[in-house]
């Protein structure tokens, strides 16, 4: 395990000073898998995420975001990974084996299911950490209640299957390293506001649940 990587040496960092008085240049990226689902969808979002959180958290997150392969040293060079899409997912044994490692060195990855990903992630996200199961966060749980107070979870940006917007987690040894949200299609809400044609109220709304996110990796 690479525990003297720059990923190690940020996030101790991270843990010595608040978010707000950060220094440091941060980066965070989208990470690319095979399988033939859409791991590019939603293009404008994380840029617009992290417009927001520069202005918003007083954070100094690079632009534009950058893309990582699930198999990649370079993953270990971002403290925050975002997956997203609507297909098939597949993760060579290579590939599980770097993404153990990253998370359990600290790294943290957000997956949102854009639509039809539910399965093929589970099914992925098994082989990665077979000894875990995703668990329903509570809505006490502190990735909800950073600078944006989200007392039922998750919000619903759009509708898919006529169900409630959930929050599930992959927790090992009391750290939450992964957090996977779903019915819910917040990258959807990071877009441009004219892509989807969402209220910029719902635009908004997406985006301030996305800063916690992000808050809460790098702070925990």
């Amino acid at each position: 395990m690479r525990l003297l990587t720059t990923l190690s040496i940020l996030l101790l960092f991270i843990l010595i000073e608040p978010i707000s008085a950060q220094n440091a240049t941060l980066k965070i990226a989208l990470l690319k898998y095979k399988g033939g689902g859409d791991w590019y969808a939603n293009p404008t979002s994380l840029p617009n995420l992290i417009k927001f959180c520069n202005k918003n958290l007083d954070t100094q997150i690079l632009m534009p975001d950058v893309t990582v392969d699930v198999g990649s040293s370079e993953i270990f060079e971002f403290p925050f990974v975002h997956l997203t899409g609507h297909g098939n997912v597949i993760f060579s044994d290579q590939e599980v084996k770097n993404l153990r490692n990253y998370l359990l060195a600290g790294g943290f990855l957000h997956i949102d299911d854009n639509y039809g990903l539910d399965k093929y992630i589970r099914r992925e996200m098994k082989k990665v950490f077979p000894e875990l199961d995703f668990i329903e966060l509570p809505f006490s749980h502190p990735i909800y209640h950073q600078k944006y107070k989200f007392q039922k979870g998750l919000p619903k940006i759009h509708e898919h299957d006529m169900k409630p917007p959930q929050g599930f987690g992959l927790i090992f040894e009391g750290r939450l390293l992964c957090f996977y949200s779903f019915e819910c299609d917040l990258g959807d809400g990071w877009e441009d506001i004219e892509v989807h044609n969402d209220s910029p109220e719902k635009h908004l709304e997406a985006l301030k649940m996305g800063a916690n996110i992000i808050s809460y990796c790098f702070s925990q």
